[in-house]
């Protein structure tokens, strides 16, 4: 097995685990670490993100379902404006500079994250 794969994989493997724990946050691990650890361009990191944190919250929403621990009035609400975001989004990162694009994503982690410390 190449280095890379051992890489792919654990980053897979803390991805699953942030994912199953927390409902989500997968994209903040595999994002980074697809382009400091694989060397891969933003672009393409960002895009590849959502692909692989589909089928991982496709298993975890289907336990989480199992336990009734998922609000559907809420989740259906915020799936339609997720749609029109995701559009938007997705339309718009090839026009954003990589320069950009990391501002902002480095940005959105630190301030999910204070306010998680600090609230």
């Amino acid at each position: 097995m190449h280095k890379e794969h051992i890489k792919l994989i654990g980053i897979g493997l803390i991805t699953g685990l942030i994912n199953g724990l927390f409902g989500s946050g997968g994209g903040t691990i595999v994002v980074p670490a697809l382009v400091f650890l694989i060397g891969m361009k933003d672009y393409k990191a960002h895009a590849t993100a959502i692909s692989i944190i589909l089928p991982l919250s496709i298993i975890s929403t289907i336990i989480y379902l199992k336990n009734d621990i998922i609000r559907l009035d809420v989740m259906v609400t915020v799936v339609m404006g997720g749609i029109v975001g995701s559009i938007i989004g997705a339309k718009l990162l090839n026009k954003v500079p990589t320069p950009v694009l990391r501002k902002i994503f480095g940005s959105v982690i630190i301030i999910t994250a204070l306010r998680m410390i600090f609230k």
